[in-house]
């Protein structure tokens, strides 16, 4: 229903229920209504923050107190004692049993062999000093013929060698971690005399799930993700999902509404069943045989019920553009009869009583219509004022409430065509969220969508712990989360500020010809970054600590200056109860608020979330820690329920004047300025001296798709390149880090900021061959042994280095070969590209724009090729320098082979060797010319055009240097 003429003045909180009918239908989200929040010309008051101790009781530790408990205007404490850390003492007689289970290891290292690690360092000390004594013997012996040639080469070479350093050194240590989530469930969720009723004791996890264009990232895509989320194998009550929706489009919203109702079949029947993977998409589209170690009897009928529904499920979403659109249109036309109405009647009133009224609008605006009968406020299909992709209000739903402690058990019996008799109905909290956006403020981004989900979901549900998915990626692994909790938990996880899962693709071709899997990223360079300080943040799959991104200090340094009052040690507690550290009366008196509210803002509701969310992501205190650590069973406690104030509040902080004059996106949460936010997020965090870990798991944790043809690909990596040249030119460059960061991570970092640059030699290098074959000159002037001895055993210690990384990161030497194949690819083209754009953007100021990558569709109608994609040929100006390398090798090969067979006098050795080049550059090559021929060979004509082209100038350029007066021509310079 609607309350008067706009939903804007009377904001209202409704829910899709957690129970109800087995299918799920439009009728279920009939009534939604969204939540809009002040605008900035009706910004409310500035509140007086005071941060209070909290209850000792661990069922107070849960969610922030309510908004009525706050004094706004005074400062103010509880009766109990601060939260401490709790030791148990050595005096008391404990059980055994329960010490072992509290203090058993929940992670461990797997060790490489030994013989392969010894071998893989010995062949980089090798390759290191031959590359020395190279250079030493290149500089030493010039090129008198062909200086310019030889010049060329030599700084090329020497540029690669310290490129090669960079991106090899912090390799020397790779480890791989194993974790025990048995381990895991026996210390949090089993029986001790401080959980007497089996209630789960691990921290809760909020999961970020972003997406900014409903036609570029198809909500079905989006719906998958949140379904599989919904359902995975974490406590009901600890887990909580947030949809941020940039776009604020109302086709994401009614299919987040929609994915809510089929949640309630679709979460019931993989706990039952035990379903993996969780995607509905992905499971129902397998291959393999989806009856194998199913053993109940009713498991047949029930997937066909359940396919049923998600087939159903999938026309509905599929339909919203359209349904959306229909309606819209019914709604507009009744509202341009009304304003026509208005007009008459206007008209009437002025002609016959002469009466001066303001002229009413004679066409209505074409808005966009929810199934309410209100107004939509984020983006409509025709965009007008406060309702385009730039211009609407805040909006969050609540789609799925938070659920009840207590396991809600299905009914069963016959007549049903599901049989869910005792299995837990309940649903994790699912909030829809688009945070308002105006003109001539500066939203960041992604990193200012995810900025905004960290603070509504402080308020909201407070996880300590927060997982960001991209709308593709899927939990394929619904035991993942656990996995990442371990690292969190174990003894030293107060240390961790995030944990890594490797992205893996699905839908890429077998031979993975652009390397979109990336796998020598994932599983060598990060691998190895986990025996250092730790990987690198990657965008999406990463479980971050809360107070990690809210720019805290690890505990050895622990002093939150700017939030709470210095903590101080103290000897150790020789009482369980008695508190290990305590707030000197001096800090506290110089605690300043005003610092509050410059770090975090106005509210106090997320100002006091903060000290929560640090207690409930500590590991459990023993015996054998001196780390600050939470008594076991604390968080075995109810959390109240969501209220209007709460969710108001929530609405409060995403506005977009929230973040002026505050620390968010500088220090605090996601880092701003810059398109590759992820790298300088995680590197702000180890400068600080956090650790990372980097998890793989079996089967994968999660799984996305990847772009597969050359243009998509090719404007992935630009992005990537112009995010790394954007931190080489700010203060995120490795070289001003603190000291807290490692020597071999500041090299690591180093490496990020610096590799595109390497396109620049790389550019020149693929032209030396070419220039070398028509000047009939070579880098060196004779092929001497000493030359092929160096060039032997650095080609040979490359090689052997490529064998020992295959061995001890499991990929295959294809993989690693299309890596380095698409690495000359990418830095002829998108790398380039990328050192022009960020320089210019350093010098000129000339900000850099990016397209979002689109997704495929899933359950598109194309079956017949899975990988029709692939075939897809867009052109783009990041084509033009690899294929003038490749026409420009291929001409100068059939030239200098002809001119060396019809010459009286040949040069066979410089033919060889330029030759030899010239086919390693268009080996190299050979994936970008195969992307040209198109699906079976049929080149565009653009192709053809472009190369004709290209070979006209060079034909002009080469006769204009044979004619030229200089004997023997230009090329030919002593």
């Amino acid at each position: 229903m609607m309350y008067g003429e706009s939903p804007i003045r009377l904001p209202r909180i409704s829910h899709v229920s957690n129970s109800g009918s087995d299918f799920g239908c439009s009728s279920d989200h009939t009534s939604y209504i969204v939540h809009i929040p002040p605008t900035p010309d009706n910004n409310p008051a500035q509140v007086s923050i005071v941060l209070r101790e909290f209850d000792f009781n661990p069922a107070s530790v849960l969610v922030p107190s309510a908004p009525g408990d706050i004094d706004s205007g005074s400062s103010r404490k509880d009766n109990e004692p601060d939260l401490t850390d709790v030791r148990i003492s050595e005096e008391e007689e404990e059980d055994d049993t329960l010490l072992y289970k509290i203090s058993h290891p929940l992670t461990r290292i797997v060790k490489i062999s030994p013989i392969i690690i010894a071998l893989y360092r010995i062949l980089i000390v090798v390759r290191v000093v031959s590359l020395v004594l190279f250079l030493f013997w290149r500089i030493r012996n010039p090129n008198n013929k062909a200086i310019w040639l030889w010049l060329l080469s030599v700084i090329c070479e020497i540029w690669f060698a310290f490129s090669w350093l960079l991106d090899q050194i912090p390799k020397l240590f790779p480890v791989n971690h194993a974790t025990d989530i048995e381990a895991l469930k026996a210390t949090f969720e089993s029986p001790d005399p401080n959980n007497l009723t089996v209630k789960s004791d691990l921290p809760g996890i909020d999961v970020f799930v972003s997406t900014a264009d409903a036609e570029k990232e198809p909500p079905l895509v989006t719906a998958n993700t949140i379904l599989s989320i919904l359902s995975v194998d974490y406590p009901v009550e600890k887990l909580s999902c947030y949809i941020s929706d940039d776009g604020g489009s109302l086709v994401t919203f009614e299919a987040m509404a929609e994915a809510a109702s089929f949640a309630k079949i679709w979460v019931p029947f993989c706990r039952k069943h035990r379903i993996e993977p969780r995607n509905p998409e992905s499971y129902f589209g397998l291959k393999r045989d989806p009856y194998k170690d199913k053993v109940r009897h009713d498991f047949v009928r029930e997937r066909r019920y359940v396919k049923r529904g998600y087939e159903e499920f999938k026309v509905r979403v599929n339909a919203l553009p359209h349904s959306i659109r229909r309606r819209s249109d019914a709604y507009n036309s009744k509202e341009e009869i009304k304003a026509l109405e208005k007009w008459k009647h206007w008209k009437v009133k002025v002609e016959e009583d002469q009466v001066k009224e303001p002229r009413p609008a004679l066409v209505a605006p074409k808005a966009t219509w929810m199934s309410d009968g209100t107004h939509w406020p984020g983006t409509w299909a025709v965009p007008c004022p406060h309702h385009s992709r730039g211009d609407h209000v805040s909006i969050i739903q609540v789609l799925l409430d938070p659920p009840g402690d207590e396991p809600v058990e299905g009914k069963g019996g016959e007549g049903r065509a599901l049989d869910f008799e005792g299995v837990d109905m309940r649903l994790p909290m699912l909030v829809y969220v688009s945070r308002e956006k105006r003109p001539g403020y500066d939203h960041n981004k992604k990193a200012g969508a995810m900025n905004a989900l960290v603070r509504a979901s402080a308020i909201m549900s407070n996880g300590p712990f927060i997982l960001n998915l991209d709308c593709d990626h899927y939990v394929y692994n619904s035991r993942a989360f656990r996995d990442g909790i371990c690292f969190m938990m174990d003894h030293d996880g107060d240390h961790v500020s995030y944990v890594q899962f490797p992205q893996r693709f699905e839908g890429i071709d077998p031979s993975d010809r652009y390397a979109n899997n990336n796998t020598v990223f994932f599983d060598i360079n990060l691998r190895a970054l986990d025996g250092i300080q730790g990987p690198m943040y990657v965008g999406t799959g990463c479980l971050f600590r809360r107070t990690a991104l809210y720019g805290f200090n690890p505990p050895d340094v622990f002093v939150v200056e700017d939030c709470f009052p210095r903590i101080k040690k103290r000897s150790r507690a020789t009482v369980a109860s008695e508190p290990e550290h305590y707030i000197d009366d001096e800090d506290e008196d110089r605690f300043d608020i005003g610092l509050i509210r410059k770090q975090f803002g106005s509210s106090s509701m997320l100002v006091s979330s903060v000290k929560v969310a640090e207690f409930q992501g500590r590991p459990l205190a023993t015996v054998y820690s001196s780390r600050r650590g939470r008594p076991p069973g604390s968080l075995t406690g109810s959390r109240e329920p969501l209220d209007f104030a709460t969710v108001n509040e929530a609405v409060n902080v995403i506005s977009c004047w929230y973040e002026d004059k505050t620390e968010w996106g500088f220090n605090v949460g996601w880092i701003y300025g810059s398109v590759t936010e992820d790298v300088v997020t995680g590197f702000r965090m180890h400068e600080k001296g956090w650790r990372s870990f980097y998890c793989v798991t079996e089967p994968d944790a999660f799984r996305g798709t990847a772009p597969i043809n050359l243009t998509d690909r090719l404007h992935q990596v630009l992005r990537w390149a112009t995010g790394s040249v954007e931190i080489f030119f700010s203060r995120n460059n490795a070289i001003f880090a603190g000291p807290k960061l490692k020597l071999l991570q500041r090299i690591a970092y180093l490496n990020v900021g610096i590799y595109p640059f390497t396109s620049i030699f790389i550019l020149t290098y693929c032209f030396l061959p070419p220039l070398s074959l028509f000047s009939g000159h070579f880098v060196v002037e004779t092929l001497t042994g000493s030359f092929l001895i160096y060039l032997l055993i650095i080609t040979l210690s490359l090689c052997g280095l490529a064998v020992l990384e295959v061995k001890w990161s499991g990929i295959s030497l294809e993989e690693w070969w299309r890596n380095e194949q698409f690495w000359l690819i990418g830095g002829t083209s998108a790398h380039l590209v990328a050192v022009l754009q960020g320089i210019l953007k350093v010098i000129a100021g000339i900000e850099i724009s990016f397209t979002l990558t689109a997704k495929s569709s899933t359950g598109g109608d194309d079956e017949d090729d899975e990988f029709a994609d692939l075939y897809l040929f867009k052109w783009t100006a990041l084509m033009i320098p690899p294929l003038t390398i490749i026409i420009l090798n291929i001409v100068a090969i059939l030239f200098a082979v002809c001119r060396t067979v019809f010459s009286e006098n040949p040069q066979w050795s410089n033919l060889l060797g330029g030759t030899f080049f010239a086919s390693w550059v268009l080996l190299h090559m050979y994936p970008f010319a195969k992307g040209l021929m198109g699906r079976g060979g049929r080149t565009p004509t653009i192709v053809y055009v472009w190369s004709g082209l290209i070979a006209i100038c060079l034909s002009l350029l080469y006769i204009t240097i044979k004619n030229s007066e200089i004997d023997g021509g230009w090329f030919m310079l002593a």
